[in-house]
């Protein structure tokens, strides 16, 4: 199971951590991407985090502004995103899959298991 946490309202130009908290001992083996959907949009890819290697990826959107990391001890993979911008404004959900090939890291169904999303606003 995962639980994302973290959200909130922030102005522009702020900053935020998102957490996501896994269940299960062999999270390390997982590769953990995070997602997000603004209301009237589809999901999209925001970042994702390899259980091999520790390769991370990023869209083009928050590329330098977001940051994905992850504390194997606690189960936990971080979202710290910088920088905030309005059209940041979405749920964000994190979502774990223990078998996705690289071209695929980005695609939201290629993921089994997902958290329930946390809300980010950004508005001044």
């Amino acid at each position: 199971q995962l639980q994302a946490s973290g959200g909130g309202l922030v102005q522009p130009g702020d900053s935020l951590r998102l957490s996501c908290a896994a269940s299960g001992r062999t999270f390390s083996t997982y590769t953990v991407g995070w997602f997000r959907q603004a209301p009237g949009n589809e999901r999209e890819f925001v970042a994702a985090l390899r259980s091999n290697g520790g390769y991370t990826y990023y869209s083009d959107s928050v590329k330098g502004r977001f940051t994905i990391s992850r504390d194997n001890a606690r189960y936990t993979v971080y979202l710290q995103m910088n920088s905030l911008k309005p059209e940041d404004t979405a749920v964000y959900y994190c979502a774990a899959d223990r078998s996705i090939i690289l071209s695929d890291v980005g695609r939201w169904d290629a993921y089994d298991y997902w958290g329930q999303g946390t809300q980010v606003t950004v508005s001044s």
